[in-house]
């Protein structure tokens, strides 16, 4: 895969992924008032090997086995009406002495994204897990309901994400435009019931951990394990929180908190992002030998804005205006491996007026992109409770922003904003914990989308688990990732390696360094 296409894949990733800390910290619901948790029982998976190349996630499904399962729609209505849900598995290769099990992933960032890729990353010892740990394992992938190959796939309004020109500027300048932002959410919202109005009830996180168990059922075993990063980890807990005795081992790296609502956390992590939008500006002003865009974080961070006043004025190719402008920017607050393109690329448009860089990061949000943004709201929506005055959000996100954090403010605003007209109510919040789940927390101490804050209570909810922080952490996975530090790897490997854990301490349990920030290309 070319470094461009990676590059705009993962633009409309982070873009997608930048409301979801608001989604990160919330409790999920059963968007239907049943609460029975009838489990039907479910046939055994037929497996075969996966094509090489795949229209969602390119050639990563190469030396896999695919297999698909229907699950009941309606958990309380198990006979009734059957979806079906994409699964990859990368088999275990160790002697049967030497066998633990399977071991469910989900790669967070966000609901509803895609899984089937993952098997390889841990299997392979390409994450880091030592091969001989990995093949001990099934590693089982999937595309959970709603989403990439699991039917019916959601996709809604695709204008919403590509009007068929730059989109909008996220922050709204005058009450027309804030208007024009409320309009063309409604719609979206609108155009998601009209097209998936007998689905949208049963898209939420209780839902997908239902399937899990479903998973577990098929697969004949009687405990599963489970990684999930972000996103993820809130689904572990969810299942983790429903069918305790199910687990056997759980990962949850980046850890989402367990309360609240998503409306307000979509609100605490504009603040949060805004600190990681200064660590970036200050990393390049300490760069200024090779960047050139100042020796201090304001001025580097003035500069930034000048960019975002040039496409303002005239979006480049007609195409890429204040809000693409962001998305591009907003991975260097995700990952530090992206910070040195991304400030190159600044320091070409701002000094150069040179857009290359900043056009080989775009492309039009396609079927992948569109079913990502929808199932993002698909879930969000129904889990937690939403203002359904539009003046709410108005007036708490003209406050956030008059507050100095205009990094992501009213881009969270605006993907979430559906959930102010959605057309499923949302459902009664899952209650987080159990005293006896064998969890291992990962996190980093100064991660945007997902604040320590909400580990240390997810650690508490879980009072035997053990939480490893990663000081001066910045990426959104700790481990087994491109990213990954290799402390924190250890810890996940010894855990799979043969349940070990750090003793238990108050708080935090284990640290470990984060890795050294990026050094740059020479001066030029």
């Amino acid at each position: 895969m070319g470094e461009s296409v990676q590059r705009r894949r993962l633009v409309a990733a982070v873009a997608a992924a930048a409301a979801l800390a608001g989604v990160a910290a919330a409790a999920p619901a059963q968007a239907t008032a049943t609460t029975a948790t009838t489990t039907p029982k479910t046939a055994a998976i037929s497996w075969s090997p996966c094509p090489d190349s795949d229209p969602l996630v390119g050639t990563l499904l190469k030396g896999l086995e695919c297999g698909s399962l229907q699950v009941p729609l309606d958990y309380s209505r198990p006979n009734g009406r059957k979806i079906t849900l994409a699964l990859t598995r990368a088999e275990h290769t160790a002697p049967a002495d030497q066998y633990q099990g399977v071991v469910l992933l989900n790669r967070g960032q966000w609901p509803g994204q895609f899984g089937r890729d993952l098997p390889t990353r841990f299997a392979t010892g390409t994450s880091g897990l030592p091969t001989a740990v990995g093949a001990q394992y099934d590693w089982i992938g999937f595309d959970p309901r709603g989403t990439g190959a699991s039917e019916p796939m959601v996709t809604c309004d695709p204008s919403y994400l590509w009007p068929g020109q730059a989109r909008p500027d996220y922050v709204p300048r005058t009450a027309a435009q804030e208007s024009a932002w409320v309009a063309r959410a409604r719609e979206f919202a609108q155009s998601c019931g009209k097209a998936y109005g007998d689905v949208l009830p049963y898209l939420g996180t209780k839902d997908a951990a239902r399937d899990m168990d479903s998973i577990r059922q098929a697969l004949g075993q009687r405990q599963i394990s489970y990684f999930g990063y972000d996103y993820g980890t809130y689904l572990g807990s969810v299942y983790a929180s429903m069918f305790p005795s199910r687990v056997r081992r759980m990962v949850l790296d980046t850890v989402v908190a367990p309360d609240g609502t998503w409306y307000d956390t979509d609100l605490e992590q504009s603040a949060s992002f805004e600190k990681s939008a200064g660590t970036y500006f200050s990393w390049i002003a300490s760069n200024d030998a090779t960047y050139h865009l100042g020796t201090t974080k304001a001025a580097v961070e003035a500069n930034y804005y000048k960019g975002m006043a040039a496409v303002r004025k005239a979006p480049i190719g007609g195409q890429i205006g204040p809000s693409e402008y962001s998305d591009f920017f907003l991975v260097s607050l995700y990952r530090r491996s992206s910070w040195t393109t991304d400030a190159a690329a600044l320091s070409d448009w701002v000094l150069r007026g040179d857009p290359s860089e900043l056009q080989a990061g775009f492309g039009v949000p396609g079927t992948p992109t569109q079913n990502k943004q929808a199932m993002y709201n698909a879930v969000q929506c129904v889990d937690t409770p939403w203002p359904r005055d539009w003046k709410t959000w108005e007036k708490d996100y003209a406050a956030q922003y008059a507050a100095g954090d205009h990094v992501m403010t009213w881009s969270d605003a605006w993907y979430a904003a559906p959930c102010a007209f959605w057309p499923v109510a949302a459902g009664t919040p899952q209650k987080i914990g159990d005293r006896n789940v064998d969890v291992l927390l990962l996190q980093g101490d100064g991660v945007g989308n997902s604040p320590l804050s909400g580990a240390l209570r997810m650690h508490a909810e879980f009072p035997d688990s053990r939480l490893v922080v990663e000081r001066g952490g910045f990426e959104h996975e700790t481990s087994m990732s491109r990213n990954a530090n290799a402390c924190m790897n250890s810890y996940v490997s010894a855990f799979f390696a043969d349940g070990t854990r750090p003793a238990s301490a108050r708080g935090v349990d284990a640290s470990c360094a984060a890795n050294p920030a990026p050094v740059p290309p020479a001066a030029s």
